[in-house]
């Protein structure tokens, strides 16, 4: 990357990115190949049959899809027409899809023949949206939509005078999209960021991991979340790298995809990781081309990081944190860290970012290593929740502290070690005990490949921790055994009482395990306690 100054609005840096990197390769999917000057001239073509469907801006505009080429081509387009986009999960069912279209007043749905919970367009025949004019099919066909050859064919009269004059119009401290928390707890809630967010917090994050225009990026997260959309293609256009979507994650497809596309950035959080490193088929593929990894979790293992450098073969790891809210990025570890650091922290704050473990009653910082809530202010802050005030007033201070939600250790050298969510946290008998510490010691017990804990009612304690562990293969944990280590490593009031022995862990898109789906499984199991 030159050292000319980076523009600050996506279509900006399309146009820029189409002149500084030319014809190296953008995208590959598959057997198709896009360089940087054809993804330009695609975004353009995208944002004439934005401009003729009669996008303004400020409007909103959803995707609904897996990964892929053209759900990149459509965001850009959307974007450089001044709309908003608003990803939606697509493990959505279509009535909670159906209530964030709504509620973002979303005018055109892009969407795709089938998702994980069936037919998107079959999931919102029964649904009123009175405000969604149209729906397109990025690939495939059906008479219920528009495809996306199309739909972009509706533009092509247009003259490119008015699409550029719209481009130029979009301003870096416009809306660029609404990105909706994955609801855990209560409904989903638009977060709202600019163009000069997105752009300016992913260029610190690429400049911080080391990401180069030589890497060839599989994206494996999807592009509905932070990880997959902002770490993921944006910042391969900002570093001129070659993004590789992957549109359904198989582990065995993925090693191969290793192999022959020679991929050299994998980000991913842990738990995917987890899943190659448990594969006995790994030594099926050369993996030696990988370089940079980047993970993130309340609870990343020491010996997850080791085995990423030994076994996997990566040269560099770094762990990082962060929300939607934050654009993505609070903290994030530097590449020539000690491995203990990596391994045991998620960094210091990204520069030109406050962050602080603060009393979350009084908002005054705790001493450094006391467990405090993580507060972030600056230019990664979102503008704020999409039509909430209220949630919007509770989240971001007068003084403009994000209040993350999240608790953690600050150090002296103000590297932060995420303890917990505020809301996993369980009591015994009193005492505060933070699932992510007993999971990471339970992690040390040979044969565990995955492991989640959480509390669950009993009295007289109060609650109790209940651990579900995911077996490696060829491995059989005993209960006993489990409660042992943890009795070794942990103060007795952390030990589990309970242990299942499970399969699998229920992840959400991101990878992140589902405590929800935990907590009414352990209803099941146990009763009401």
């Amino acid at each position: 990357m030159s050292d000319t100054k980076l523009p600050l609005s996506l279509p900006a840096l399309i146009a820029w990115a189409a002149n500084e990197y030319k014809d190296q390769v953008a995208i590959k999917e598959e057997t198709r190949r896009v360089s940087y000057a054809e993804l330009a001239g695609l975004a353009q073509r995208s944002a004439a049959a934005f401009l003729a469907a009669g996008v303004n801006k400020g409007d909103r505009v959803a995707i609904w899809a897996p990964n892929m080429t053209e759900w990149i081509e459509a965001a850009i387009g959307l974007q450089s027409a001044g709309a908003v986009l608003v990803p939606l999960n697509n493990r959505l069912q279509g009535a909670e899809a159906a209530d964030i279209l709504r509620r973002s007043g979303a005018r055109i749905l892009l969407t795709y023949t089938r998702l994980e919970k069936g037919e998107p367009l079959a999931l919102l025949e029964s649904e009123s949206l009175p405000e969604l004019e149209k729906r397109i099919l990025l690939r495939g066909e059906d008479a219920r939509a528009q495809t996306w050859d199309d739909f972009l064919a509706g533009g092509d009269n247009l003259n490119r005078d008015t699409v550029a004059e719209r481009a130029a119009s979009v301003a870096p401290d416009d809306i660029a999209d609404m990105l909706f928390t994955s609801g855990t707890t209560g409904k989903p809630k638009g977060v709202l960021c600019t163009h000069r967010q997105n752009i300016q917090v992913f260029k610190t994050w690429g400049d911080t991991v080391g990401l180069r225009s030589s890497d060839n990026y599989l994206i494996i997260n999807p592009f509905f979340h932070t990880f997959g959309y902002k770490a993921g293609w944006l910042a391969s256009i900002i570093f001129g790298s070659t993004t590789l979507p992957v549109m359904a994650f198989d582990k065995e497809a993925a090693m191969a995809q290793i192999e022959s596309d020679q991929v050299t950035m994998l980000p991913g959080a842990p738990s995917l990781y987890e899943m190659l490193l448990a594969d006995p088929a790994r030594d099926n593929y050369d993996l030696s081309s990988l370089r940079l990894g980047v993970t993130g979790a309340a609870a990343v293992p020491v010996q997850l990081v080791k085995d990423m450098r030994s076994v996997l073969g990566f040269k560099t790891v770094v762990t990082a944190y962060g929300l939607t809210e934050s654009t993505g990025v609070v903290s994030i570890c530097r590449p020539d860290d000690d491995a203990e650091t990596i391994a045991t922290t998620s960094g210091r704050a990204i520069e030109g970012v406050e962050v602080k473990c603060a009393n979350p009653d009084t908002g005054a910082e705790v001493p450094r290593g006391s467990e405090g809530e993580i507060w972030v202010r600056g230019y990664n802050v979102m503008q704020g929740y999409f039509d909430m005030p209220e949630a919007t007033a509770e989240t971001i201070t007068s003084d403009g502290w994000l209040r993350t939600g999240d608790i953690g250790v600050m150090d002296e050298r103000g590297y932060l070690r995420i303890t917990d969510r505020l809301k996993d946290m369980y009591i015994m008998n009193g005492e505060n005990v933070y699932p992510a510490e007993v999971e990471k010691a339970l992690y040390g017990l040979e044969g565990v490949a995955q492991v989640a804990v959480i509390g669950v009612p009993k009295q007289p304690q109060g609650e109790v921790g209940m651990a579900f562990i995911v077996p490696k293969p060829g491995s059989d944990p005993d209960k006993d055994a489990v409660i042992e280590h943890a009795s070794r490593h942990l103060a007795r009031y952390k030990v589990p009482m309970y242990v299942e022995i499970v399969d699998s862990l229920p992840l959400n898109a991101s990878g992140k395990v589902v405590k929800p789906e935990l907590k009414a499984k352990a209803k099941a199991i146990l009763g009401n306690g």
